[in-house]
């Protein structure tokens, strides 16, 4: 049999510095964790009433009654919707002025790259609502392009602070060398400089993606309640229906990203990260 541990000789057997640093681990583990194992019991009992720890029922209850819903069903689909557009938009228009801020020195280079940080800088609210009052003038509220331009406003200082940092990475000797042996600028950029720095766009594609599948407010605003991706459709779940099907929904809000994270994760790491935040 085993026998319970005593705290006692455990702090003297491992020594003060690593008895604090497993505290502060578990610690760490209970508060980021704990919610996690919660929301997915949550998602499997068919029947739990509070104080009880685990509970009265398991099952596929709410997991059925979810894709049973019309509107839930619908949410999902309008997500991938509208981030997919998003991305592909995105790249579109954000990787020529990431390579443009990577190879050319202009007056002003540093203040346009600094200027992406505006949305992130004051609170969202304010600027969707400034915005909500632009598109009505342009008929954009409750359109779906209208949603996709919110999403793509909070993307651009990942797709282009990312890449450029990528295609800085890029020795021009390289560029040259293709140009040397008869390629011209377009087959350059496309046979050398964008495989080369297809790792640092990866990341920015990754945190596009993720980004617009789990904005709410300016798809809230904008969208005017015809577009419903699954994060608004959260505020609905949440008020609407029992709590197991908020963990259900959560679940599946959360899956795509856990899939792409993991396809992804030879890309992904703390160089890539913080080198696409690097001015120079």
């Amino acid at each position: 049999m085993f026998k319970m541990l005593n705290p006692r000789r455990f702090y003297h057997a491992v020594g003060k510095q690593k008895f604090w640093e497993f505290i502060i681990l578990a610690v760490f583990i209970l508060f980021f964790y704990g919610p996690m194992l919660n929301m997915c019991m949550l998602a499997f009992a068919n029947t739990y009433e509070v104080p009880a720890v685990l509970p009265q029922e398991w099952g596929l209850k709410w997991w059925k009654f979810v894709f049973e819903q019309d509107n839930l069903v619908s949410s999902i689909v309008q997500s991938f919707v509208v981030a997919i557009i998003t991305t592909i938009a995105s790249m579109l228009l954000c990787i020529p002025a990431a390579y443009s801020l990577a190879r050319f020195k202009y007056p002003g280079r540093k203040v346009f790259m600094l200027s992406f940080l505006l949305t992130n800088a004051f609170p969202k609210l304010g600027i969707y609502t400034s915005i909500a009052i632009l598109f009505y003038k342009y008929n954009l509220m409750g359109s779906l392009l209208g949603v996709v331009i919110i999403h793509m406003i909070n993307s651009m200082m990942f797709m282009v602070w990312l890449p450029s940092s990528a295609f800085r990475s890029v020795h021009r000797q390289q560029e040259e060398a293709a140009r040397d042996v008869g390629a011209g600028p377009i087959r350059t950029f496309f046979k050398v400089t964008l495989p080369m720095a297809m790792p640092g766009i990866a990341v920015a594609t990754l945190y596009t993606f993720l980004g617009s599948m789990e904005e709410a407010q300016g798809t809230m605003l904008v969208g005017l309640a015809r577009i419903k991706t699954m994060p608004v459709e959260m505020f609905g779940v949440i008020m609407d229906y029992p709590v197991q099907v908020g963990a259900v929904f959560a679940i599946l809000l959360i899956i795509p990203a856990v899939v792409m994270i993991f396809a992804m994760r030879k890309y992904i790491g703390p160089e890539a990260i913080a080198g696409g935040f690097k001015m120079k």
